[in-house]
C-alpha cells in the first residue's frame, strides 16, 4: 500500500474507533516547529471538549488565546497583546472572523478605537495526545529511528506509536526506542493489506504498547545530526505546553481530510471505514491527486464532470463530535458581562 493510502485509511479507522480529533501532517517540533512532521495525531477529549466544539470549527490563533482579552470588560485590542503589532492585528481579526472574539464599542462616542472581548473562556478541551508515525514498509525505514528518538526525547505528545504494514521482528523492535508503541496494520481476514483498494476494514494489531511520556517536564529536541556530533535544544516545560496547545488547535481546525479528488474518469470515491477516499481504478489504489494525477498520467481519462460531489467537511461533521457550523457563544445582550 502507498504511504499516502496507508495514512488516509489508518486515519479513517482511528476516527471510527476513537473519540476526539484525528488529524495528519502537523508540525511536531518546538525549537524548530517545522523540523518534525507528525504523520497523524489523535487528540483525546478533555473535560470541556463540548465547550470547545460550541465556539468555532476553526483553529483559534494562539496569540488570541494568550492575549489579555477576556470574557469580562472589553479591551482595546492593542493593549491586550504582547507580540508584534502585525501578528496581534492578524490574530485579532482572525479571532473576530471565526467567532472567538466579538467587537464592543466604547461608551465614549469620541473613542474610535476597536474594543474586543472573548465570547467564552478558552476551555480545557483536550487530554492525551498520541503521535503516530506511519511507515508501511519497514524495509525502507529512511530516518525512522532518528524521528522516533526525537519524539521520545522531546515528549511533546503523551504517547508515540509506529504504525506499519510489515511483519515486526525482534530486530525491528530493538532499533526502535523502547518508549515507542508499535501497531501492525492489516486487512481483516488475511493478515495483509494488498494494494487492491480499500475493500476491507483495517485491523490494528498492537505489537507493543507505548510508554507514557513526561510531557510536563523539559524535553530534548534533536535538531541536526553531523558526523561525530548532534545539535540539540533543551525545551522548557512551559514551551512544550504552549506547543501542545497549538498542535491540538491546529488538529481541531484541520482534521485529516486535506486531500482532493481529481477530475479524471478513472477515479471514483471509495468507502474505507465509513470515510470517502479517492480511489483510482487504473492504479488500483487510493491516490494523492495533488502529486500523482493529471494529464501526464498514462491512465488519465479527461472528464470535466468526473470530480465527484463529495463534501468532506459534511462527512467530518456527520462522523465526529466536531461541528462544521456551531451556534457559537456570542452574547445575546450587550453589557451582560458587567454582571458576570
Amino acid at each position: 500500500m502507498s504511504e499516502f493510502a496507508f495514512e488516509l485509511e489508518l486515519c479513517a479507522r482511528l476516527e471510527e474507533r476513537r473519540d476526539g480529533i484525528v488529524a495528519r501532517q502537523l508540525g511536531g517540533g518546538v525549537a524548530d516547529p517545522g523540523g518534525r512532521i507528525l504523520d497523524a495525531v489523535c487528540i483525546e477529549p478533555g473535560p470541556e471538549f463540548d465547550d470547545r466544539v460550541a465556539i468555532t470549527s476553526e483553529t483559534i490563533p494562539d496569540a488570541a488565546i494568550e492575549s489579555a482579552v477576556g470574557t469580562g470588560q472589553a479591551r482595546y485590542w492593542k493593549n491586550a497583546f504582547d507580540c508584534h503589532p502585525e501578528r496581534a492585528r492578524s490574530a485579532m481579526e482572525r479571532a473576530l472572523e471565526i467567532g472567538f472574539f466579538e467587537r464592543d464599542h466604547s461608551a465614549d462616542a469620541t473613542d474610535s478605537r476597536e474594543y474586543v472581548r472573548q465570547v467564552a473562556r478558552y476551555p480545557d478541551w483536550y487530554d492525551r495526545i498520541v503521535g503516530i508515525e506511519n511507515k508501511p514498509d519497514l524495509g525502507r525505514p529512511g530516518d525512522l529511528e532518528a524521528q522516533l528518538r526525537t519524539d521520545a526525547s522531546l515528549a511533546l505528545v503523551d504517547e508515540v506509536v509506529l504504525a506499519t504494514e510489515s511483519y515486526v521482528t525482534r530486530a525491528h523492535l530493538n532499533r526502535i526506542p523502547e518508549e515507542v508503541g508499535v501497531w501492525r496494520v492489516h486487512r481483516d481476514g488475511d493478515g495483509s493489506a494488498a494494494d487492491t483498494g480499500p475493500t476491507g476494514a483495517l485491523e490494528i494489531e498492537v505489537v507493543r504498547e507505548p510508554t507514557l511520556l513526561s510531557v510536563d517536564e523539559r524535553g530534548i529536541e534533536l535538531l541536526e545530526s553531523h558526523p561525530g556530533r548532534t545539535e540539540i535544544a533543551t525545551v522548557a516545560a512551559d514551551a512544550k505546553a504552549r506547543a501542545r496547545r497549538r498542535l491540538a488547535e491546529r488538529a481541531y481546525g484541520k482534521g485529516w481530510r486535506t486531500y482532493a479528488f481529481p477530475d479524471c474518469g478513472a477515479c471514483r470515491p471509495e468507502n474505507a471505514s465509513g470515510a470517502t477516499l479517492p480511489y483510482c481504478e487504473w492504479k488500483g489504489r487510493v491516490v494523492d491527486a495533488g502529486s500523482e494525477c493529471g494529464s501526464s498520467c498514462p491512465g488519465y481519462e479527461a472528464d470535466s464532470e468526473a470530480e465527484p460531489a463529495v463534501d468532506l467537511e459534511a462527512e467530518r461533521d456527520r462522523r465526529t463530535a466536531w461541528e462544521a457550523d456551531p451556534d457559537g457563544k456570542r452574547r445575546r445582550q450587550s453589557g451582560l458581562d458587567r454582571f458576570g
